[in-house]
């Protein structure tokens, strides 16, 4: 389907206006080049590179000033999460990051708060890519398997699927990913399943039954007990615990 007649209208208009004030974007090759530097933890050249989000080049998203710079905000965390990810940072990590700035994106009430936030991302990516990238990285078949788990954590997941998806025998990668990530890959599924679940019962009023179908444990039984072996708490005393914290903090 083709863009509809109204979008083709506004977007006629939008170019005119463009071309008549001579308002144009940032570069694309720039602005890539900008997400490539913190994807390799280049911190001189990011900051070399570095641009307010105020300055020429960047669109207009809404006609609220405040709006406007928290959509371009967002935008960009989404881009960096994305090139790093790609640069080897783990999936669920680089999105976890990610969604915590966008809430605090979400709650800022002045564009000083926008701008502090838009550098404090910037930092924090380039420095954990730096990090990344000098400390000893999975191997590419290891990251796919993590990747896939990350992907797939509400699905069963097999030993099998895993070693389709690295084009490795099932015993061969159950090998490698013990070697290279300290645990076999059953466990690092159950760890990472609970990992999420916590974020369930922090962020969302899903019930430990829902959750339990949700993450595909066996049964809400076998849920509450794994997730009291890995964190000492039951589901129930984990969400209460996080909440009064949560609400303290606010």
């Amino acid at each position: 389907m083709g863009i509809k007649m109204g979008i083709k209208d506004e977007l006629a208009k939008t170019e005119f206006y463009n071309r008549e004030y001579s308002i144009s974007h940032i570069p694309y090759d720039k602005e890539m080049a900008f997400y490539q530097t913190i994807r390799n933890g280049d911190i001189e050249e990011m900051h070399r590179l570095f641009t307010p989000l105020c300055v020429e080049g960047f669109g207009k998203l809404s006609e609220n000033s405040l709006r406007n710079l928290k959509y371009h905000l967002i935008i960009t965390i989404a881009f960096i999460t994305r090139y790093c990810i790609e640069g080897g940072l783990e999936m669920e990590s680089a999105y976890n990051l990610s969604d915590i700035y966008i809430r605090k994106v979400d709650t800022c009430k002045s564009e000083e708060e926008i701008h502090e936030i838009h550098k404090e991302v910037c930092e924090s990516y380039v420095k954990i890519m730096q990090n990344c990238r000098s400390s000893s990285r999975y191997s590419k078949a290891v990251q796919l398997a993590i990747d896939y788990i990350y992907e797939n954590l509400h699905e069963k997941i097999m030993i099998a699927d895993i070693a389709a998806k690295t084009n490795l025998s099932e015993s061969y990668i159950s090998r490698l990913f013990h070697k290279e990530t300290g645990v076999s890959i059953s466990t690092y599924i159950i760890n990472k399943r609970v990992e999420a679940a916590k974020n369930l019962l922090i962020y969302t009023d899903y019930s430990t039954s829902d959750i339990s179908n949700f993450l595909n444990f066996s049964s809400e039984s076998h849920f509450i007990s794994t997730f009291k072996k890995l964190t000492n708490q039951t589901p129930k005393k984990f969400r209460l615990y996080n909440f009064r914290n949560t609400n303290q903090n606010k």
